[in-house]
């Protein structure tokens, strides 16, 4: 078998121009510190995304759009927030109000009672005594200490070991990472009855102990993104120890009252959204494709730094180390920077719809063809270590060889696994190479991701520049390389059983 063409001349470029000019982190800052949470659908996102456009367009990349994808529903952003206890004594709380959720129109006050409804049972329990309160849903958590250290990285055995063929699911069992749902029919059912309860009732807001401690809150939303969906209460996320404040009060029978002013807006001028894309042209190949990409978007109680402005501020620095190189690429490399990803991977969906296949006919379009590889970067700040290989195994001695300048980086493994949860996955569920790398955890599940804590600050800033290197490296020998990049077997339409047929 011919060994894989590597050109050094051209990593050294791309080593030159990524760890002596980067400016990766410069780009971070912007996404993050300049327009703040990025909501699909709010003013943030779009304001990021011109600017987004506007320095790729300086950089000299060509094609430059907000590339609609289709309905997303309303935008949502909250402007202000303020909760504090006022009795017993006086005392601010940290709290985050979900996303697509309304605000308390002005300060309230009122006093807090503990409601914790699980059943259809229990609404009358609580039947007419829930008006004007501020109601906790959940019973108290158990807060363990923090023993263990919130960053790491892999070790050199779980990185063996995360190299390792998986074992097959038990037959009966469907194997591979399947995305993660919420309660069936009846539960999201029970939730509307639920909050109808709450809305007849009149509650002020509800209140819930947040996942995490120390004062980081992760927070999603807790309301719809459809204008005409049934209504839901204020609800807002505490950090778990004040709200463990509140729940002892009450076990003692100690009055408590909170006051609270949360100023929520729904965007509703438009229900569309975009993804932003842009390109260097190619050469002889130049209808040919290699893509890179990262989502956009984030959640609202930080800034998205780690997710996933750093993937997208990295993906916008490799794409900018191609150009000021000045490398000759044979096919054409496009960026692609994805929004309503945190919704269910919407924006990158509704681009590989539209350009390559749809997944539930597996009708092929011309550009699925011409199309090589994507490269996907979106598990938070640390450094690659490998790729995923998503089944791929033809995908593995190429990538072997693009490893190896990049093996005093700590970039050494090859997982034949995949993993899921991102946005390559919709290219591979189509029949095209997706792959999402290898990254060292850091901080990623144990602090950042969708916290309040997800903010500059966590961004790891070697590790982004190194990343961005090796992805402009993959990208640069994709693109040079003489033929398209090996492929899977076709998959079945989604509507079919069973996994992928033959080409």
């Amino acid at each position: 078998m011919q060994q894989e063409p590597l050109d050094l001349d051209a990593i050294y470029r791309i080593k030159e121009e990524g760890f002596q000019r980067s400016q990766v982190m410069e780009t971070a800052s912007y996404l993050t510190d300049v327009f703040g949470p990025r909501l699909t659908g709010s003013p943030n996102i779009k304001a990021a995304a011109e600017w987004a456009k506007k320095k790729m367009e300086q950089w000299e990349l060509v094609n430059v759009n907000l590339e609609p994808w289709g309905r997303f529903g309303r935008g949502w952003t909250n402007e202000r927030f303020y909760a504090a206890m006022i009795a017993p004594y006086s005392y601010p709380l940290i709290g985050f109000p979900k996303a697509w959720t309304p605000g308390t129109n002005g300060l309230v006050k009122g006093d807090v009672v503990m409601a914790v409804i699980n059943a259809a049972a229990d609404f009358e329990r609580f039947r007419g005594k829930l008006r004007g309160k501020f109601v906790m849903t959940a019973a108290m958590p158990a807060v363990a200490a923090q023993f263990e250290p919130p960053g790491r990285r892999f070790t050199d055995q779980e990185l063996a070991t995360l190299a390792q063929q998986p074992n097959p699911a038990p037959a009966g069992q469907r194997g591979g990472q399947q995305a993660g749902g919420g309660a069936g029919g009846g539960g999201q059912n029970f939730a509307q009855q639920r909050n109808r309860f709450f809305i007849e009732e009149g509650v002020l807001a509800l209140l819930e102990p947040g996942r995490g401690s120390g004062g980081t809150i992760f927070v999603q939303s807790g309301g719809s993104r459809e204008p005409n969906d049934p209504p839901v209460p204020p609800q807002v996320v505490l950090a778990v120890e004040h709200y463990g404040m509140l729940v002892r009060n009450l076990d003692k029978n100690v009055p408590v009252s909170l006051e609270m002013n949360i100023e929520n807006t729904f965007h509703d001028q438009d229900l569309t959204a975009f993804n932003v894309v842009g390109e260097i042209r190619g050469t002889d190949k130049a209808d040919e494709l290699v893509m890179l990409g990262a989502h956009f978007d984030s959640w609202h109680s930080g800034t998205g730094a780690t997710d996933n402005a750093a993937g997208s501020a990295v993906m916008m620095e490799a794409m900018r180390i191609l150009k000021a190189a000045g490398l000759r690429l044979r096919r054409t490399v496009r960026i692609g920077l994805w929004t309503g990803e945190e919704q269910g991977l919407l924006g990158s969906r509704g681009y590989v719809t539209e350009h390559f296949a749809d997944r539930q006919t597996m009708q092929l379009k011309p550009g699925h063809g011409k199309f090589s590889v994507y490269f996907n970067v979106d598990n938070g700040t640390g450094a690659i270590r490998g790729v995923y290989l998503q089944g791929n195994e033809a995908a593995a001695p190429v990538f072997k060889r693009w490893m190896e300048p990049f093996h005093n980086l700590g970039m050494t493994t090859l997982a034949i696994r995949g993993t899921g949860g991102t946005d390559h996955t919709n290219f591979d569920a189509v029949g095209l190479p997706g792959f999402q790398f290898i990254q060292d955890p850091v901080e990623y599940d144990s602090r950042t991701h969708h916290s309040n804590m997800d903010v500059f600050e966590r961004l790891q800033a070697r590790d982004l520049m190194q990343n961005a290197v090796i992805v402009a490296a993959f990208a640069y020998h994709a693109a040079n390389r003489e033929e398209l990049f090996p492929r899977k077997p076709l998959p079945r339409p989604q509507g079919q059983r069973g996994g992928r047929g033959a080409n």
